[in-house]
């Protein structure tokens, strides 16, 4: 009988290997929790693999800017196997764009509808990208959860 836990570690072995030269960095804060950080041009591949081959759920995606750009973080659950696993990718604030995963995983649409909105991030080939949470008039350009480089939050 398969307990929960007990494949996690086989799970995110394979999910590395098949990361492979896309693997930036791997953090593995517990057993039940690793955090792969990865090129931003491969956010898509990486969440196939994690939704069509490992099963995974989407719990939910975060964005946050950071002195080094705006980090974007895909949370996935393996939910048999009581893990999660983050694949993190960050892009340039001068270019903050990132492949959309909305058409592989419908969950992710409105959550990069909300970081489109509130930090800028340009999400291509997203099925619907217009206002979810700002007015139609909300100035362009002015993302309210923005601090860098500046280091001044933007305030309308």
């Amino acid at each position: 009988m398969k307990t929960r836990g007990s494949n996690s570690a086989d799970t995110i072995n394979r999910i590395r290997g098949a990361l492979g030269e896309h693997l930036l960095n791997f953090e593995k804060k517990s057993g039940r929790r690793v955090y792969i950080d990865i090129a931003p041009e491969t956010v898509l591949e990486a969440s196939s693999l994690m939704f069509e081959e490992t099963g995974a759920r989407l719990q939910i995606a975060t964005g946050i800017d950071t002195p080094a750009g705006i980090e974007v973080m895909y949370h996935w659950a393996l939910d048999s196997e009581d893990c999660l696993v983050t694949i993190r990718a960050t892009v340039a604030h001068e270019d903050p764009s990132l492949d959309s995963i909305a058409t592989l995983c419908p969950a992710a649409e409105w959550i990069e509808r909300e970081m489109w909105e509130l930090l800028g991030i340009e999400f291509r080939d997203h099925p619907d990208l217009r206002h979810l949470l700002l007015d139609d008039n909300w100035p362009q350009g002015n993302y309210p959860l923005r601090k860098f480089p500046s280091g001044q939050e933007v305030i309308p």
